[in-house]
């Protein structure tokens, strides 16, 4: 018979579900400016900080029932966005991003021998590097040329380095109050 892959225990569930209800809230900061129907929010640090948190598996679990739940109707996007829209729209590359984004700032924050702000920082800016991957080719295919799209897209590089910061101090802050958040780092054997 094959082995079943253990339930999630009780705390990363919990972990899981009140981090995806954190994105929720930063969702009721209203957009502003952005390009090409791409608005600028505070909503899309929350992966970032989510992964640097929970690590990759919980911090992409925390955005997938997110998403799960925007796709299903549920306005938690920031402007009260919800359904299927913001998903075939321009943002769709940057909220689909949110999963790299937690996942890659993750596994670079378990994977580390040291939980300390320069490796937050490296981890945090890869997260962000991540939502970027997907979100402006797409925003390229909106404005019709990848170039433009990417060279528009930067007008979110300041803001987003802003939360890069601001993410990697926070989880600095909190894995030194709970320094077993995260399962141990694997050793190596040698």
């Amino acid at each position: 018979m094959p082995e079943s892959r253990p339930a999630l225990p009780a705390a990363d569930l919990a972990r899981i579900v009140v981090f995806a209800a954190f994105i929720a809230v930063l969702g009721l900061f209203p957009g502003f400016g952005g390009v090409a129907g791409v608005p600028i929010v505070l909503q899309n640090g929350a992966p970032i900080l989510g992964g640097a948190l929970l690590g990759a598996r919980r911090g992409f679990l925390s955005v997938a029932l997110f998403l799960f739940l925007t796709a299903l109707g549920l306005p938690l996007l920031s402007g009260g966005r919800g359904g299927l829209a913001p998903f075939v729209g321009p943002s769709a590359g940057f909220v689909v991003g949110w999963l790299l984004c937690a996942t890659l700032t993750g596994l670079i924050v378990q994977h580390a021998r040291r939980r300390n702000l320069p490796v937050l920082l490296l981890a945090c800016f890869v997260g962000l590097l991540g939502q970027y991957a997907i979100g402006m080719p797409v925003v390229g295919l909106f404005v019709g040329d990848l170039g433009a799209g990417i060279v528009q897209s930067l007008v979110f590089l300041p803001g987003d380095l802003i939360k890069v910061v601001l993410s990697a101090v926070i989880a600095g802050l909190v894995h030194r109050a709970l320094p077993d958040l995260l399962p141990p780092r694997a050793s190596v054997a040698r």
